[in-house]
């Protein structure tokens, strides 16, 4: 595999003994004991023999792994017992290049030791290996065994069992149910050889040379190919993690919607960045789906057209700007107000204490012009150097897109990174104490992350207020394949107390001016669904018009399989009563080629 690849590979199983392990090739084996790999599996998730030694554990090669610090090989029992919760197959971490090929027999002696990819601080399920292994080579050439076949009926609709209570939420000790739980299902074919037929990819090919692609075509799917993520109880089953025992430049490159044709099997592995992961020997036929990118409706002459766009730390090294201003004229159709996330400052992520952005901001803007645009002016605030998270050094904040032609900004003298905006009401209206500025920017709820900005334009003659939120990642949660059964969604603390302060915001505007248009709009980190989409709506102040899409069209991200919503504009009840158009443009999640994670949103109304 490429350097490029090889750190993030080399976090996936890294055994969790670090001393120098050897691979001899013996002519005779060492002393049995009779321990099968199924007995070294067992039927729960840990070995009932993990960091005990076991010798002449017989299997075939099944799959090699040469690249990255995760070096070994997976083996499994060519005769396997009659328990469909305990796996024939295993994975030996060799560190150094293994000594043995597929079709192997072998016998290996070595410590079961159980790894928890990224740490037990990820809440991580273990992975099961054999550690210090001692391997003889018995035969060469023989057949591997046949792969389990995994497809729409194997797979069970219900995705994990709940955790043990008096375990603190951990399924690692319960008895694997493979015929209940989709989790179980998959953990009982831990390292053994696996496959899938004519998948259809639900997650594009990422920098990584990986994909993922679902064994339940019908499953939450959308019109576009991808699959929902529609609720906290609607885990996708069918969905699988696709990566390559052979060179990257030979793995598929692949959009939502392709479909990998014939067989693709390989090793069952479990790593940090997805779960279960079926390590390919063999990778079907990429069939196109014929995915194009979508392109909104161009507002009319008496709408407003406002846009939020994350465009993933853009820094003037950037080599994206021209995408992205053809993105803005031409698939979003130019809009009168585009909030822009993550605008990085003038050297990007070079730490020197630079946090102006105009470098940044004014070459976007130059590209929009070439690419047939409008002349955008913008507002921003930049942050105090190093505190609003993000890439170290790399300053992110939000940004207001405007074009002068359409829309006039109101601009009152004081906002900057530390004084809060207000809400005042003169002659009935609401109006901001500073404009642009920031909302309650000494909070706690905005350590480390974005303070919104808030904004007063003005639109055929009518004040719309805009609020540019990007609240803070869901980076720190467990993941879906946890052993902590529901999992635990730790950022949803801070994300909750800055959704709050957003709410209590409007709620003064409101309280200004009853039906003032309120436009709070960015990169939400949280789902449509969320307690933090609820606490921002709060009592009717705002509305999430992505909830105005069939649910089948509701995602503005494409995350493990799963398209879920990101990116929200919520609206003040003057907008939602009247008529709106909403639109989820997909330009970017459900591509290989994508210039951005995120997928642009846009709102039509008449203020």
């Amino acid at each position: 595999m490429p350097s490029k690849s090889s750190a993030r590979l080399a976090a996936l199983t890294v055994a969790a003994v670090c001393s120098v392990a050897s691979t001899i090739v013996l002519t005779s084996p060492a002393h049995a004991d009779g321990v099968r790999i199924h007995d070294i599996q067992g039927t729960t998730r840990v070995s009932p023999y993990a960091g005990q030694k076991v010798a002449d554990v017989p299997g075939i090669v099944t799959g090699v792994r040469t690249y990255g610090s995760s070096k070994g090989f997976w083996f499994q029992d060519a005769t396997p017992d009659d328990n469909p919760a305990t796996s024939e197959g295993v994975f030996v971490f060799t560190s150094s290049t293994p000594k043995v090929a597929v079709g192997d027999s072998v016998t290996v002696s070595g410590t079961v030791s159980e790894y928890v990819p990224g740490g037990a601080a990820t809440g991580n399920q273990a992975l099961t290996e054999i550690t210090k292994p001692t391997v003889t080579v018995v035969s060469s050439g023989n057949a591997v065994p046949a792969p389990v076949v995994i497809d729409s009926k194997s797979v069970p609709s219900k995705y994990t069992p709940a955790g043990d209570t008096a375990a603190s939420g951990s399924i690692n000790a319960l008895t694997l149910e493979p015929k209940k739980y989709a989790l179980d299902y998959y953990e009982s074919l831990e390292g053994m050889n696996v496959q899938v037929s004519d998948a259809r990819v639900v997650t594009a090919t990422d920098p990584y040379s990986e994909l993922w692609v679902t064994v339940k075509p019908h499953e939450n799917a959308t019109e576009r190919g991808g699959t929902i993520y529609g609720s906290y109880d609607s885990q996708n089953t069918g969905r699988l993690q696709i990566q390559s025992l052979g060179a990257t430049a030979d793995f598929p490159v692949v959009n939502v919607g392709d479909k990998l044709t014939g067989t693709t099997a390989g090793p069952l592995d479990f790593n940090q960045y997805g779960g279960y992961t079926l390590v390919a020997n063999e990778i079907g036929t990429v069939k196109s789906g014929g995915l194009q990118r979508e392109t909104t409706k161009k507002q009319s002459r008496g709408q407003l057209a406002v846009a939020t766009y994350n465009v993933e730390n853009l820094d003037p090294s950037d080599g994206s700007f021209a995408a992205h201003a053809a993105a803005i004229v031409n698939n979003l159709q130019s809009p009168d107000i585009v909030s822009l996330e993550e605008i990085q400052d003038n050297n990007g992520a070079t730490d020197d204490g630079t946090v102006d952005a105009s470098v940044t901001v004014n070459k976007l803007i130059d590209a929009i012009v070439a690419a047939g645009g409008p002349k955008y002016d913008w507002r921003s605030i930049s942050p105090v150097n190093d505190q609003d998270g993000g890439e170290p050094g790399g300053n992110i904040r939000q940004v207001f897109l405007f074009n002068p032609q359409r829309v006039s900004f109101t601009d009152r003298a004081g906002g900057d990174s530390t004084t809060a905006v207000g809400v005042t009401k003169v002659h009935g209206k609401a109006q901001l104490t500073v404009s642009p500025g920031r909302i309650d920017p000494a909070n706690a709820a905005w350590t480390a992350s974005r303070k919104p900005l808030a904004g007063e334009f003005v639109f055929k003659g009518k004040t719309v207020f805009v609020i540019a939120n990007h609240l803070i990642s869901k980076g720190g949660d467990q993941p879906l394949t946890a052993q902590y059964q529901p999992v635990t969604r730790s950022s949803e603390t801070q994300r909750h107390a800055q959704a709050t302060a957003v709410n209590a915001f409007v709620k003064e505007i409101l309280a200004a001016q009853k039906n003032a248009d309120v436009i709070t709009l960015g990169d939400m980190n949280d789902f449509e669904f969320s307690d933090t989409a609820k606490i921002l709506e709060g009592d009717g102040e705002l509305y999430s018009a992505i909830k105005s899409l069939p649910k089948n069209e509701r995602y503005t991200y494409d995350y493990q399989g799963n398209e879920q919503v990101l990116d929200q504009i919520l609206i003040s009840p003057s907008i939602r009563k009247d008529c709106f158009e909403y639109d989820s443009v997909h330009i970017n999640a459900e591509f290989n080629d994508q210039i951005s994670d995120h997928d642009p949103q846009v709102l039509r109304f008449q203020p």
